[in-house]
């Protein structure tokens, strides 16, 4: 067949031989050109060629449809499974943490795009939208990832987390005022994945008492002396602060200087001596001998004495040290029981003889400190007599027992003033 000839069907009627064929697709504007003789027999075994093809066709309809059926079953089919795979396409844009780029994906939802790419997220990373949103063509996903920042404020650290990129950002996320503030590290620094350390001191407002007079002052101070000298004021000496000179300055606090002066003073002080007591069997029970005297120890104190604003202070304790130790009185202690009677002793007026001695006081000295007790015994005598120490420190009924055995071995001659009075 030759392209360009039309052979028509006769059902439509046949064209003179001597006339070419006019293309009904030609445009309006085109002329026919003129047909040549062996153009126009060209023409003529075109159109017996197109008819011996339909009275074929007419023949066997069956087989040409035969071979049609499959063609135009697999265009179908092509066409729709290309409609299908485009429909499943996506084209998004995904952000990972500020750098975007423009892929493709058969992904459904969000979580699957991200596992696609290889992007794990964590607790404190940011995705947007959600994980398991669903996907269409042209949506945005963005990934933030989290940043660790050991945050100091005012003094108080804090473990918190950001998705911003700047110390600048971090700080507007996490709500902190940073105007006017002091900042460990500059604002545009940059925070990696590992995060940063930042001190943050905002600026706090500050009353400063000092002699006599009140300043208030905008600072970011890191301590109480800092902000004390800011306000122009000078600590001298043993000069101090209500607060401690080291703490951090709160917002709207008052801090009052404490002009001192001081001295120091050092007091000796006597240090009381113990009493050690024990048993002494060859002692009779109520009689008590010193047989080692006691003295006083002395510590040496030193106290410092402050005045505060012109106000003297209590005395305060500094140091102290023992210069001498306290040496304890030991006392002897009888356990021995008393003889009830002296054997050629006994019936005779001891009161009337201990009034007229002593007046009846055991504890009886004479005014030469020679003689003592009820019947005014001398030393030597009472010990010769088996007493012990000295006879006014010894009980009344062991010196009565005393008196007697010296009557015995005597007789009333001790006495020779009041020894009548043993007779009545």
């Amino acid at each position: 067949m030759a392209y360009g000839v039309y052979a028509a069907p006769e059902a439509y009627g046949t064209y003179p031989a001597h006339e070419a064929y006019e293309d009904p697709y030609r445009p309006a504007y085109e002329a026919p050109e003129a047909v040549l003789p062996r153009q126009a027999a060209g023409v003529e075994a075109g159109r017996r060629a197109a008819r011996r093809r339909r009275a074929r066709y007419a023949e066997r309809p069956d087989s040409a449809m035969r071979r049609l059926l499959p063609q135009a079953l697999v265009v179908a089919f092509l066409a729709g499974g290309t409609t299908a795979f485009v429909a499943e396409d996506k084209a998004v844009e995904l952000t990972v943490d500020g750098k975007p780029r423009t892929l493709h994906t058969f992904a459904d939802d969000v979580t699957e795009l991200l596992a696609e790419e290889g992007v794990r997220v964590g607790a404190h990373d940011v995705v947007a939208p959600a994980p398991g949103t669903a996907l269409a063509s042209g949506d945005e996903v963005a990934v933030h990832y989290g940043r660790p920042v050991r945050l100091t404020l005012d003094g108080q650290p804090h473990e918190v987390w950001t998705t911003a990129q700047t110390v600048q950002g971090a700080l507007e996320q996490l709500g902190v005022r940073a105007e006017g503030a002091y900042l460990s590290v500059a604002r545009t620094q940059r925070i990696g994945r590992a995060g940063l350390a930042l001190d943050v001191r905002t600026e706090r407002s500050l009353t400063v008492m000092a002699d006599g007079r009140a300043r208030t002052i905008r600072t970011n101070a890191a301590t109480v002396r800092e902000a004390v000298e800011e306000a122009g004021i000078t600590l001298r000496g043993q000069d101090t602060t209500s607060v401690a000179p080291a703490s951090f300055p709160r917002d709207g606090q008052t801090v009052t200087v404490l002009r001192i002066t001081g001295s120091k003073e050092v007091r000796e002080e006597p240090i009381p001596f113990g009493v050690r007591r024990t048993d002494d069997p060859s002692l009779f029970k109520g009689t008590e001998v010193v047989e080692q005297a006691g003295q006083q120890g002395l510590r040496r104190v030193t106290y410092t004495l402050r005045t505060v604003n012109g106000v003297r202070q209590r005395p305060k304790l500094v140091r102290s040290e023992v210069v001498r130790a306290p040496r304890a009185q030991v006392v002897k202690v009888g356990t021995k029981p008393l003889p009830t009677s002296v054997h050629g002793a006994e019936g005779l007026d001891w009161q009337s003889l201990a009034v007229c001695e002593s007046g009846g006081r055991p504890n009886a000295v004479d005014p030469s400190g020679t003689y003592g007790g009820l019947y005014q015994f001398d030393t030597r005598t009472w010990q010769a007599l088996g007493g012990s120490g000295r006879p006014q420190d010894a009980p009344a009924a062991e010196q009565t027992l005393r008196a007697k055995k010296l009557y015995v071995r005597r007789g009333a001659s001790p006495w020779p003033h009041c020894g009548a009075r043993l007779h009545g």
